[in-house]
């Protein structure tokens, strides 16, 4: 026998073929249909090259690389000057290029001022798609977008900072916003003593004239993305709690007075830079009144709030995806895995999960599309903390399903599972953690009456249409009727309204299999706890249905 001969007989076989060459968007059926019905065929279309280059053999690499190597803090140049510059590796500049060049920062807010529709469905699907390639570069693309309707609190600033965050020009490094083709933003607001109790911050703001400029002198436990143009954050002036934009580079091309302690150490998302920072006497504009910080910024909150579901649900369909392909390429016991009863149980039960994350993701996108319509704005009040709750929390559990499908082969790094794993408990820590979205469910419905309406008329669209689904609303309405046990009850109630509002929406758009599938188990009382226990009926169709093709 050659020595061809003898490395062809040693090479692996009945190994599943690594998952490239696919359209990211196109093959899955799930987003496909949501976007379709939420917005047009034309959206999919404007998201072809996107979905074509997620799916390469090239964007996996690069993820990897990203968070092989993760950034390195630089405190001072050679001359012993401090410079506070955060360094990455070439693969994070090619993820952010095209995550940039692909409008997923702040370029919808712009599309839809010129009256483009469904800018940030649009957005919302290609982020979705794009994160599949790798999830910690999502974090600076998602503080940019989440920046600007927090920036029109003041129309000045507004006005000089959004068409560079809008800008399709990724355009990296320290310079001054107007020297640079675009630029990126990121956020301060927890500090060691308040973590979420951002009321709690000690961080102090002292006016240096009436012009608005303030120093800044204080620490931020978690600073998102040192290394971009520009951050809000939250300190107290004499007026109470109060925003502030905060420029890198100042105007006349000095650098603000800034300086990054260290970056953490994360169980995941390592490709990231998230930092520890202290102001000492650093410079910031005021943005809004004095004391209203809190309602300032929340816009920014909501926003990156939706990512953290539409990163969460991405997670989701990427993990489910390598699952369902190697189940179908991989033998054992007699036949293909995917052919046999009880792995079609489990992975049609990730697929279910998956759908009902993506279907729940997309109407969210379509909700900040028509903001000016009351019913979508009470909608989304109460909608984005109930998804944000509930899709964040579900991800570690479906994410570990996944991996197992792939046994050893998914606890492997090269599989890429293991670096899901470790980003899947993120979206349900960042932008307020499980409890503080249960109590904003609470809050929302204390304060508007409307967002209860406008969430019951949602769910209400499919009233008949399952019997399981209305005895969970029911149910869920009487949970809200037992006002003493509110607070201890929030999460249960709001996992409860959840998968009602994700149910309602399967039930409507999904096909029966899946729907009956979901309310058999999410909403039913046959669900065992762990995935891979649904009813028999129709598991081949719905692993078919959520199968990658190439």
């Amino acid at each position: 026998m050659s020595d061809q001969h003898t490395v062809s007989a040693r090479s692996s076989t009945n190994q599943a073929p690594p998952l490239v060459g696919h359209d990211v968007v196109t093959s899955d059926v799930a987003l496909v249909e949501a976007v379709t019905r939420h917005g047009s065929a034309e959206v999919l279309d404007d998201l072809a090259d996107l979905g074509r280059e997620a799916g390469t053999e090239e964007a996996r690499e690069h993820g990897m690389l990203a968070n092989q190597h993760p950034p390195e803090l630089t405190s001072y140049d050679r001359w012993g000057n401090r410079v506070d510059e955060v360094r990455f590796h070439p693969s994070w500049h090619w993820l952010m290029e095209r995550a940039v060049g692909h409008g997923l920062q702040a370029a919808p807010w712009e599309q839809q001022e010129a009256g483009a529709p469904h800018a940030h469905l649009r957005r919302a699907a290609g982020f979705f798609a794009w994160a599949q390639t790798e999830p910690g570069h999502g974090c600076p693309i998602s503080m940019t977008y989440a920046a600007v309707p927090a920036l029109r609190a003041d129309p000045a600033i507004a006005k000089e900072w959004t068409p560079l965050l809008a800008s399709r020009d990724y355009d990296p490094g320290l310079r001054a916003p107007g020297d640079k083709a675009g630029v990126l933003a990121g956020m301060g607001m927890t500090e060691k003593q308040g973590g979420s109790d951002v009321r709690a911050n000690l961080t102090r703001a002292t006016p240096t004239s009436n012009d608005g400029w303030y120093t800044l002198h204080g620490h931020k436990w978690f600073t998102s993305a040192p290394m971009n143009d520009m951050f809000l954050v939250l300190a107290q002036a004499a007026g109470g709690l109060t925003c502030f934009v905060v420029p890198r580079i100042l105007a006349d091309r000095t650098r603000n007075q800034l300086d990054v302690v260290r970056l953490k150490d994360k169980l995941g998302n390592r490709s990231n830079a998230s930092s520890e920072i202290e102001f000492a006497g650093t410079l910031a504009q005021r943005l809004g009144d004095e004391g209203r910080g809190v309602r300032t910024i929340i816009e920014m909150v909501a926003a990156t709030r939706l990512d953290c579901v539409l990163g969460s649900a991405a997670l989701m369909r990427h993990a489910l995806a390598e699952a369902s392909w190697h189940v179908a390429h991989r033998e054992a016991f007699g036949g293909l895995l995917v052919d046999k009863p009880l792995m079609q149980n489990v992975v049609a039960d990730l697929a279910v999960e998956s759908e009902a994350a993506t279907a729940l993701a997309m109407r969210l996108a379509s909700a900040v599309d028509h903001a000016h319509d009351p019913r979508e704005a009470a909608f989304r009040r109460i909608a984005l903390p109930l998804a944000k709750f509930w899709v964040c929390k579900r991800t570690p559990a479906m994410v570990a399903e996944a991996l197992e499908c792939l046994g050893g082969n998914g606890y492997v790094e090269d599989s890429g599972l293991p670096l899901m794993f470790r980003e899947s408990p993120l979206n349900s820590i960042w932008e307020g953690s499980g409890n503080v979205n249960a109590l904003d469910v609470l809050r929302a419905l204390s304060r508007d009456p409307e967002v209860l309406d406008a969430l019951l008329s949602e769910i209400g669209l499919a009233r008949g249409g399952d019997s399981r689904l209305d005895r969970a609303v029911d149910e869920a309405l009487a949970m809200l009727g037992d006002t003493g046990a509110l607070e201890v009850g929030a999460r249960r109630l709001a996992g409860r309204l959840a998968a009602c509002l994700q149910g309602s929406l399967l039930v409507r758009f999904a096909p029966a299999e899946v729907a009956d599938a979901f309310c058999g188990s999410r909403l039913g009382t046959s669900y065992g706890g762990t995935f891979g226990t649904l009813d028999s009926g129709g598991l081949r169709s719905i692993v078919d249905r959520t199968t990658p093709t190439t």
